[in-house]
């Protein structure tokens, strides 16, 4: 059956209840934090899970969105870093098939840690510029008859954003922000929001349905949130671990008060119950403990660099449920599709699946994707010692491949979160399907590879230099 008309059913048949609670076209605000991992905020993401939150940075305003909303225990981001996560995000399709694998910033994907004599690999030549040629979920719902903004970090590449279906927006930004400066927050954290909140207003009066997409900056050091923020935060540290994490807790604080912000002007303006909130990150935070109880962070596949928080409000969605559905950053695009109730034919190479069951009252329903697994591609030597690496998830076990050695390590998710025990030589017959998956989807998708380095010389290979962000835990010996 062809994937889109497969789609379209999918989601005429499990929209129904949330179709039924929003008697006008709905609204949708897409909240999209930097380097928030699983466990930085206040919302415990799974229910089965304690430490699935963090016990210092304080988020008030998102425990009231999960409170009346729903929380997805497993959520992937479509890549460890921000460049390719954002793009999936406004496509529906993984960075693997965009070609769009690493950061932009002028890069083309060569990393500053690559070197042409001391790297066994050459690392894919990643593109960093969004292509023109791709259908948005903001030109998708601009043609519907929505207005769409983007306020904030855009990082896509130099297209102005209104070349991508947005009507307002902040430019083509990249970390530095609007002003180019080396630390954006707190000026940008409250100004994106003040700039979306004027645009709400402004599409109520007009009678108009609305996507906003709010896109947070990392913080950069103490001058990254408020002083005041910062404080709380350190006073309320108690060991020498909460003392490095108070940066990025103070900035995730910063963020919180302007989800805030939102949420009251969504009441004041008398249409929170026809708009639908959205919550989710680009990839983990950066530091080997900073998801605890995850393992490793922001440029590595393991758990803390790829999996984040996922939490939706909105029409039709039962308040305080966790969902076990594994889901991940493609299945936003036709989610939200589906919830606006498109009828232009969506685009045939989409990746994703309608998390529409899940959030119309089956918190464990199965994602209809054109593939069951789930991959993350990241062909590239950044912040993990192993090198270039892909993942690949299917049920609870995950199989990661390096590229340099091709190793293969193999996780049960179900019982071993932290990935300490590397299950891939008692598993074998999981392990070479799961491998042979990944194999399958990368040449089905045409995506980019690392190569062998001629170059290469042993005698001048670097090693892996510790950077914060950088080891993480190591798995055990094979069991």
């Amino acid at each position: 059956m062809n994937i889109c008309l497969f789609l379209a059913i999918t989601i005429a048949c499990s929209l129904a209840t949330i179709a039924q609670a929003a008697e006008q076209r709905p609204n949708f605000i897409v909240i999209l934090g930097e380097a928030q991992g699983w466990s930085s905020s206040s919302v415990q993401m799974d229910d089965a899970v304690p430490g699935s939150k963090s016990e210092l940075a304080y988020t008030p305003n998102l425990e009231k969105l999960a409170a009346g909303g729903m929380r997805f225990a497993d959520f992937y981001a479509a890549s460890p870093r921000c460049t390719p996560t954002r793009a999936a995000l406004f496509t529906g399709r993984s960075p693997a098939a965009l070609h769009m694998t690493f950061v932009g910033e002028g890069k083309g994907g060569r990393e500053s840690s690559f070197s042409e004599t001391g790297s066994k690999l050459v690392p894919a030549n990643a593109s960093a510029e969004l292509p023109e040629s791709e259908v948005t979920i903001a030109s998708l719902l601009k043609r519907a008859g929505y207005a769409t903004a983007h306020f904030g970090k855009w990082h896509v590449g130099r297209t102005s954003p209104a070349k991508h279906g947005f009507d307002e927006s902040d430019g083509a930004t990249n970390n530095g922000g609007p002003d180019n400066v080396e630390s954006p927050n707190p000026k940008e954290a409250f100004g994106m929001t003040e700039r979306g909140m004027d645009f709400m207003a402004r599409q109520v009066r007009a009678g108009k349905p609305f996507y906003l997409q709010i896109s947070h900056y990392a913080g950069r050091g103490v001058l990254g949130a408020r002083p005041e923020t910062y404080a709380a935060v350190r006073q309320r540290a108690k060991n020498e671990r909460d003392g490095r994490l108070a940066e990025s807790a103070a900035v995730t604080e910063d963020m919180d008060a302007t989800i805030g912000m939102l949420l009251a002007k969504l009441d004041e303006l008398g249409i929170a119950d026809r708009t639908y909130v959205i919550y989710t990150s680009d990839h983990g935070a950066q530091g080997r403990n900073a998801n605890e109880p995850l393992s490793n962070g922001k440029g590595t596949v393991w758990e803390g660099g790829i999996r984040v928080p996922l939490i939706v409000r909105g029409p039709g969605i039962k308040a305080g449920t966790c969902a076990h559905t594994m889901a991940t950053t493609v299945d936003l695009f036709p989610t939200i599709a589906g919830i606006a109730r498109i009828t232009e034919p969506l685009p045939k190479n989409l990746e994703g699946g309608s998390l529409a069951p899940v959030l119309g009252g089956t918190p464990n329903a199965t994602v209809k994707r054109p593939r069951e697994e789930l991959v993350v591609h990241f062909p590239h030597y950044d912040k993990d010692e192993q090198g270039p690496a892909s993942a690949v998830l299917l049920r609870n076990y995950k199989l990661i491949h390096v590229y340099e050695t091709g190793a293969l390590h193999l996780f049960d998710l179900a019982n071993d979160l932290a990935e300490q025990h590397d299950l891939s030589k008692t598993r074998a017959q999981e392990t070479t399907a799961l491998d042979q998956r990944l194999t399958e989807y990368l040449k089905a998708v045409n995506a980019q590879m690392t190569a062998v380095n001629p170059s290469f010389d042993p005698a001048k290979a670097q090693p892996f230099q510790e950077r914060r962000g950088g080891k993480g835990k190591r798995p055990d010996s094979p069991q």
